[in-house]
């Protein structure tokens, strides 16, 4: 058992159940979870890093089996090969300084925000949205993951409801979410341990009921919240992750 004391466990396990609930009832309530596990360990975010990305992927284990039925894989088919393209784009602009980049995301991302109150007077959006869309969640989740706000406004511009949001929103992040594991397995480029280690999966193993509560919360508050208000929630949520990132 982690040696973590009781305000710490407490904020790992409120942060573990916001994972659950995001990926199952509420996107973008985890979008401060990284720094509250950052808090809860000291201050070590490449720490926390690896300590919520397997929680993140059973999370979206959840997901992807409470709304199994409900999934567009049209609209992951025509955004995959743009997110590979803002991945490498995303890796190759690391030379440059993460704040800058960070704030750089912040502002395409409430550009977004803006973009989705004015959709009522726009088209859905087609293969070119849907290539701008791919490449900003690529270039997002390698330099700050934050893509979540990127793919929840683009999954609602399609105007697809609550469910197929959450269903499709779980498929695309679990892909993305496997993909990360053995990159925090290895040993990093600069030196250092591994952001994912046999202590942070004990402490991951700990979480995995809290996520599963969290999931299960989710799940109530999805079938019982009408769509206009989830839709301005992931609105509010996006609006949050932008300015984190600008700040």
């Amino acid at each position: 058992m982690p040696d973590l004391a009781p305000a710490a466990w407490a904020l790992l396990v409120f942060a573990a159940l916001l994972i659950g609930m995001s990926k199952t009832g509420v996107p973008g309530l985890g979008i401060l979870v990284v720094t509250m596990a950052a808090h809860a360990l000291g201050g070590d975010v490449q720490g926390s890093a690896g300590v919520v990305l397997p929680l993140l992927c059973v999370a979206d284990l959840f997901g992807v089996w409470l709304y199994r039925r409900h999934a567009e894989a049209g609209a992951l088919w025509s955004l995959a090969p743009w997110v590979l393209v803002g991945m490498a784009a995303g890796g190759a602009a690391l030379v440059v300084d993460t704040a800058i980049l960070r704030r750089v995301v912040g502002g395409v991302i409430l550009t977004m925000v803006a973009l989705q109150l004015l959709r009522r007077w726009l088209p859905a959006p087609g293969p070119r949205s849907a290539a701008g869309y791919g490449a900003v969640a690529g270039f997002a989740t390698t330099i700050a993951n934050a893509a979540g706000p990127v793919m929840n406004l683009y999954l609602m511009a399609r105007r697809m409801p609550k469910e197929a949001v959450l269903a499709t929103g779980a498929w695309f992040f679990l892909v993305i979410n496997l993909a990360k594991l053995p990159v925090y397995a290895a040993q990093p480029l600069w030196g250092g341990p591994p952001m994912l280690t046999g202590a942070s999966l004990l402490l991951d193993l700990c979480l995995v009921p809290a996520v599963a509560a969290g999931a299960g919360l989710g799940r109530l508050v999805a079938a019982r919240i009408p769509q206009a208000w989830f839709e301005r929630s992931v609105l509010a949520l996006a609006a949050v992750g932008a300015i984190v990132l600008l700040w």
